[in-house]
């Protein structure tokens, strides 16, 4: 094992040369990510929208179910998707497993919750607000959360951002259903416990730094929105 300034300059050096093998990597774990977090947003957002807007019997049991499910155990998705896509399981006769589908199917119902639980909130303090224009104007159910949406959009796309850092940062569910095959499943998440098990510092850092550099740029563009958000609500 290398001393760990070793580790850091082959690990500077990695990122500065953009290694194929670590471009690769970074390259599986954005497009999983992303797709993840596109499905969510498609799911999640109308999910929060009608339950923001929707007065119906036990529905403080629903908010209850979408809340908790904000805190789903990685493993446990992992291991349900594992069951799903096996050649025993329903939907083994798809061959999905160890395939970037199968974790972008796991990281979809992992973050579902996350951008349907906030977006409700959102959008349900936006509805009291302007409720009685709503009302005013007889707009339907879908015309109501069309609006909503839009005028929510900034802070909206926030609520993607943080569904999405939570994809980056998936490491139990992915290596269950994707195996971290190399050249086909490993992500950075996975690949850091793997080179780390083996020694190999300066790729595990390598990646390690690359998804720091991600997490900040995601905070910053979050942060940023918010700004945007505000001036526009007082314009």
């Amino acid at each position: 094992m290398e001393s760990i300034q070793d580790a850091l300059t082959l690990a500077t050096r990695l990122i500065l040369s953009g290694d194929s093998d670590l471009m690769e990597i970074v390259g599986l774990s954005l497009y999983v990510s992303i797709g993840a977090t596109l499905l969510a947003g498609l799911i999640g957002l109308p999910l929060g929208a009608l339950v923001a807007i929707s007065r119906f019997r036990f529905r403080s049991v629903v908010l209850v179910i979408m809340n908790a499910l904000m805190g789903l155990p990685p493993v446990v998705v992992g291991l349900v998707v594992y069951l799903s896509l096996s050649r025993s399981g329903p939907l083994g006769f798809l061959g999905l497993l160890y395939t970037p589908t199968a974790m972008i199917i796991a990281q979809t119902i992992l973050i579902t919750p996350i951008i349907a639980a906030l977006s409700r909130q959102v959008l349900e303090d936006l509805y009291v607000e302007y409720i009685d224009q709503f009302r005013s104007l007889c707009l339907t159910r879908l015309q109501t959360v069309q609006a909503l949406i839009w005028d929510a959009r900034y802070t909206l796309v926030t609520v993607g951002l943080a569904g999405f850092g939570r994809a980056v940062a998936e490491v139990g569910a992915v290596m269950i259903v994707g195996g971290n095959i190399d050249h086909l499943t490993r992500v950075m998440t996975t690949s850091i416990a793997l080179e780390t098990s083996k020694g190999n510092l300066a790729l595990a850092l390598a990646l390690g730094i690359i998804l720091l550099i991600i997490a900040l740029g995601v905070n910053a563009a979050a942060q940023t929105l918010r700004l945007t958000a505000t001036r526009h609500a007082y314009v």
